[in-house]
């Protein structure tokens, strides 16, 4: 099972297995022996000789083909054993280029139903001497491209390899940077709300008991994002209403949000945490400076293929500091950078004045559904 697997599996620095590496080689080696065949054909005149010419040389070229990849699959393949066996396997090649003509002569001579060449013959035939010559050329010419091209298809492979590695490591770095975030935001954010549930007990408990259940919520939606790569749209939602239920109790009539999702987007799949900074923006940045307060909107909705969340706030908006293609913030700029890793170009986060004033948060990603 394990030879058989070696055929259909690709080898080790190459994206193709072995049954289609020897299917490519044997077409370099069918193109370069016909324009042997008719390099010999124009050169001696006899262009009627075309066709048998070509039955010559390719099968030349494919005994020499066995001889070369036999040694290339059996000594070149492993990188150790390649920089010990190169030297010694091209010697035996130029050995070989007798042995390769003179077999490919024979089978050419069945198929076209000649008689064999003699052996006894060779020493004395210079006409065959140069033929084996030219052999000789042919199976540097053959080994020469098959080498090369499967080196730049290993360089291709190892440089895929190392951006993958590359693209991983940086991932695993935006994880724990996210969850050092989390970390940084979340005592602040619950001592705050602690700290008001114990003022609340006394004064008003069912104010109270409101701001526990939005905190539970919020808790528990929060957690379980923190552990998980990716989450759905509704949990992000989920935890974005909680956080704004907190916020509402402690800012009171300053603040009033909406959120809206359409039910065929619940399940769209995200990266988790996605939402939950610029939610927090907006109330940080945006509302909670401002005196009067102020109006959260966070909507979800498909343009062109792509899940558009937009969040906006009627707060302060972008100072001079903030221009509208940048933005600036530790939230932010975390969330263009996971967004850059995972998805490149195909996903955005842009920041707009909003009419008449406040912020627009607009993210745009590719739309992913479970």
């Amino acid at each position: 099972m394990t030879t058989l697997t070696r055929f259909f599996q690709p080898a080790p620095g190459t994206c193709r297995p072995l049954l289609r590496r020897i299917a490519d080689d044997a077409g370099v080696s069918v193109i370069v022996c016909t324009l042997v065949a008719v390099l010999i054909t124009l050169v001696t005149g006899r262009t009627r000789e075309l066709y048998d010419q070509m039955v010559y040389s390719i099968c030349v070229g494919l005994i020499a083909l066995v001889f070369i990849d036999g040694m290339r699959f059996a000594l070149l393949d492993d990188p150790a054993r390649r920089r010990r066996w190169l030297v010694p396997c091209i010697v035996v090649l130029v050995a070989l280029a007798p042995v390769a003509h003179y077999c490919g002569i024979s089978l050419g001579s069945l198929l076209l139903g000649r008689p064999l060449p003699d052996l006894s013959d060779y020493p004395n035939d210079h006409g065959q001497k140069g033929m084996i010559g030219l052999t000789l050329l042919a199976i540097c010419a053959m080994a020469l491209l098959i080498l090369n091209r499967e080196r730049v298809e290993r360089i291709k492979q190892e440089g895929t390899e190392a951006r993958v590695r590359a693209e991983t490591v940086e991932r695993q770095v935006l994880q724990a940077q996210l969850r050092l975030l989390q970390a940084q935001i979340e005592p602040h954010m619950l001592f705050n709300t602690l700290a008001n549930l114990q003022g609340l007990i006394a004064i008003d408990p069912q104010q109270a008991s409101r701001m526990l259940d939005h905190l539970i919520q919020y808790l528990r939606a929060t957690l379980s994002a923190t552990r998980a790569e990716t989450t759905s749209l509704g949990q992000e939602f989920a935890a974005a209403e909680a956080y704004l239920g907190l916020m509402a109790v402690r800012m009171g009539a300053r603040l009033s949000y909406r959120c809206v999702l359409p039910d065929d987007l619940r399940g769209a799949r995200l990266p988790a945490m996605l939402l939950q900074p610029l939610v927090e923006n907006a109330i940080i940045h945006g509302l909670e400076p401002k005196i009067e307060g102020g109006t959260v909107t966070v909507e979800a909705s498909v343009r062109a293929g792509l899940l558009d969340i937009c969040v906006s706030d009627t707060g302060l908006g972008l100072d001079d500091t903030q221009t509208a293609a940048k933005g600036s913030g530790v939230g932010v700029t975390t969330t263009r950078e996971r967004l850059h890793v995972l998805y490149g170009a195909r996903a955005a986060l842009t920041l707009l004045p909003a009419q008449p004033h406040g912020v627009l948060a607009r993210l745009t990603l590719p739309l992913e559904t479970a």
